[in-house]
């Protein structure tokens, strides 16, 4: 309502009970469910309206690999992929987006009271300090001085981008033929 933008709620609630059924989940995988769902949802609509998927990841969330693999990870583009959170606030602020919104705690809605910092346990500040200093090479300690957290915080974040680098890639192909997609197949094919 803020920004005008139409949108849509769709209660997928008797989806993912019927989906969990009698299985005894926590609340992660859940979650996971509820990303997925509302992913096939995103992909009915887009083919119906002959669109694409908007994905809503920031380079923060990816680095972590702090997203649903095929949930909110699966969309056709991304265009705040490459900017850390903190940035996005930045463009956000720029495009006068009201406060209200920038300053709502971001959570992926996944369970009640849930909110992205509070399950990463450090502050969106601090992550992206991080993990700038990780993109950038830098050692832990230069990490630790430049972000102000323990070098425990710092090899705990370098753990996640390194543990969830599997949700960044294509799903494993083995090579078995001459080209095979993942690996060296590259299109479009030069054709002399």
């Amino acid at each position: 309502r803020l920004t005008g933008v139409n949108y849509t709620t769709i209660d997928i609630s008797s989806i993912v009970h019927s989906v969990v059924g009698k299985d005894e989940l926590d609340k992660v995988a859940i979650g996971n469910i509820k990303a997925r769902i509302r992913m096939i949802y995103l992909y009915k609509y887009a083919n119906m309206l002959d669109a694409l998927v908007c994905g809503t990841s920031n380079k923060t969330e990816l680095m972590l690999g702090y997203f649903t693999k095929y949930g909110d990870g699966g969309s056709d583009f991304m265009p705040i992929g490459d900017l850390y959170k903190t940035q996005v606030y930045m463009v956000a602020r720029h495009l006068e987006i009201p406060e209200k919104i920038i300053k709502k705690p971001p959570t992926a809605g996944l369970w009640k009271g849930q909110t992205d910092e509070q399950e990463l346990g450090l502050p969106y500040e601090k992550i992206d300090a991080i993990l700038y200093g990780i993109e950038r090479k830098r050692s832990m300690e230069e990490i630790c001085s430049i972000a102000g957290v323990e070098i425990e915080e710092v090899r705990r974040i370098y753990e996640m981008v390194k543990k969830n680098e599997h949700k960044r890639r294509l799903a494993i192909v083995p090579k078995i033929g001459f080209k095979t997609i993942g690996i060296d197949w590259r299109f479009p094919l030069q054709m002399d």
